[in-house]
């Protein structure tokens, strides 16, 4: 099984760049996009040419904000939107689909924002998604992915040092946060384990100064496995060669 993930920032302007080539490239299983930027119905719409999968969405409330979906060719067994707790679930950041051997959590995690305003709420936002996805976890295993907003080593930005407690997602409390689910819910980072001597591989780069040209960027986005299904996993890559976004995508193979 195949899985994708990619944040598209804005899924209408992200198939105007070829994002259904990138699609039927992949040949995925599964893909599950962040960031849609758009309602439920104009996802729909911009993806009416994707034939070889069913869509399941979640939009934000504001307008052009946020927002997740999921591609499947295999019809899952349930599908679920946000963790069910009203301060988190009007901004579109889960879908959830379940399948007979695992549950797949596709997510966009508040990014702490510029000053890191928003640092204390994304502390209570970790603690919720954790608890959301221990109850998941009781029935079967997880794969949650998606852009976590947080780069979990200094070996997982360019410039660690001058953006540690400075920057959004290079702080203590992201890192702590992020440590947590995966201590937690005894979660392996599939690219970390497959290459831990893999650096200056990046998943994310900002649109100012000529970033990915220059390669100043960050892994924020992650394919986190259970434990127990991680001796399944074939492989997890980051496809830094696929243009469209500030964001490229990741993907994970797995076998059941």
């Amino acid at each position: 099984m195949k899985l994708v993930s990619w944040n598209v920032n804005g899924i209408r302007a992200s198939v105007k760049k070829g994002f259904e080539e990138v699609v039927s490239s992949f040949d995925a299983d599964v893909f599950c996009v962040q960031e849609t930027k758009a309602q439920d119905d104009q996802v729909k719409e911009a993806l009416a040419g994707i034939s070889d999968y069913e869509l399941f969405c979640n939009s934000a409330e504001k307008k052009g904000y946020s927002g997740t979906a999921i591609l499947s060719k295999k019809k899952p067994l349930t599908f679920t939107v946000d963790m069910g707790k009203e301060e988190h679930d009007t901004e579109g950041r889960i879908t959830h689909v379940e399948y007979e051997e695992f549950h797949l959590v596709n997510v966009y995690v508040p990014n702490s924002g510029s000053g890191l305003k928003r640092l204390d709420y994304r502390s209570i936002w970790d603690k919720d998604f954790t608890a959301y996805l221990k109850k998941l976890s009781e029935s079967k295993p997880l794969i949650i992915t998606g852009d976590f907003n947080v780069a979990h080593t200094a070996n997982d930005l360019a410039n660690p040092k001058s953006n540690y407690n400075k920057t959004s997602g290079f702080t203590q409390v992201e890192i702590d946060g992020f440590d947590a689910i995966l201590k937690e819910l005894n979660l392996v980072d599939s690219f970390r384990t497959l290459h831990p001597t893999t650096f200056h591989k990046y998943t994310f780069w900002s649109m100012r100064g000529g970033a990915r040209g220059r390669n100043v960027g960050w892994r924020i986005d992650y394919f986190l496995v259970s434990e127990s299904i991680w001796p399944k996993v074939q492989s997890a890559e980051i496809h830094d060669q696929v243009m469209g976004s500030d964001h490229c995508p990741i993907s994970l193979e797995i076998s059941f």
